[in-house]
């Protein structure tokens, strides 16, 4: 009886231990976007993003680990414009710079305030009101639409009235390099997986100075967690710049505002003080 009762012990403990261990491994992983939320479908089957999405962070400041800093001028706007501190979104934390591309992301930040008419490469593009750039323009502080059909998906970004076109059947390889470069898609389970080259290598990462070359390879992974919320990934493999490929990841939020939509942000007047200002003084 002795022996029945310790071996009856035994497997229960060894029950319990089980159930544990298969309770954890079914369990999602911190930072991993839990799988069992099936996103409703369109017409064709495949999930429908469609919406008004916006992250909510600090990235465009910054997408490293930051504190929070005085503004450029807080002599004349006191607290306005200050940055505030952020989270990294970066997967190991910090960028894999080369050393030389490093010495030019400090450089970055050091002139990102410095504008030139005759030399459009100086200074933060953001601050001039040009396009944004990929992965820039989803992290950015302005929300943006995702509008799906069959064999396209249309991205409308606020900030500048950017857009782009995700193909999701096949296209010839983009004629020129551009700010947005060129996206094609394709579906794996419910995420919309997007490879993104072409890319002019003139956008930033961030205000910090964070920079990609036109070598830069982009592939984004939109992945629906619950109807309000999207997991956001970008791998990001640039040779020129970096020793070996990166990620970023952040969760997108649906915009649920009343008769929410995109307004106009169309900063070129904005700006053009700021670039071409110079010359009229003179």
């Amino acid at each position: 009886m002795r022996r029945r009762h310790g071996g009856l012990i035994f497997l229960a403990t060894s029950i319990a231990v089980l159930a544990v261990v298969v309770a954890r491994s079914s369990a999602p992983v911190a930072g991993q976007a839990p799988t069992t939320y099936k996103a409703p479908r369109g017409a064709d089957g495949r999930p429908n993003l469609s919406g008004i999405w916006q992250a909510v962070n600090t990235a465009n400041w910054n997408i490293e680990g930051h504190a929070a800093e005085a503004a450029p001028y807080s002599n004349l706007v006191g607290v306005y414009l200050a940055e505030p501190a952020g989270m990294s979104v970066v997967a190991d934390g910090r960028l894999p710079y080369k050393p030389e591309a490093l010495a030019k992301k400090k450089q970055n930040f050091e002139t990102r305030l410095k504008s030139d008419p005759f030399n459009r490469d100086l200074g933060d593009p953001e601050a001039k009101c040009f396009m944004p750039g990929v992965p820039r323009a989803t992290y950015m502080p302005f929300p943006f639409q995702i509008i799906q059909s069959t064999n396209k998906v249309l991205i409308s970004y606020e900030y500048a009235s950017t857009t782009r076109i995700i193909h999701m059947d096949k296209v010839p390889p983009a004629p020129i390099d551009s700010w947005m470069g060129q996206s094609t898609g394709r579906w794996e389970g419910d995420t919309l997986v997007v490879d993104v080259t072409g890319l002019n290598g003139k956008s930033w990462l961030d205000r910090a100075g964070n920079y990609l070359s036109a070598s830069a390879h982009v592939v984004e992974r939109y992945t629906p967690t619950s109807p309000d919320h999207l997991a956001y990934e970008a791998t990001i493999d640039d040779p020129t710049v970096f020793t070996r490929p990166w990620k970023m990841s952040m969760p997108l939020y649906r915009r649920l505002d009343k008769n929410g939509q995109l307004l106009e942000f169309k900063c070129v007047e904005f700006s053009e003080d700021y670039i071409y200002g110079a010359l009229r003084r003179k």
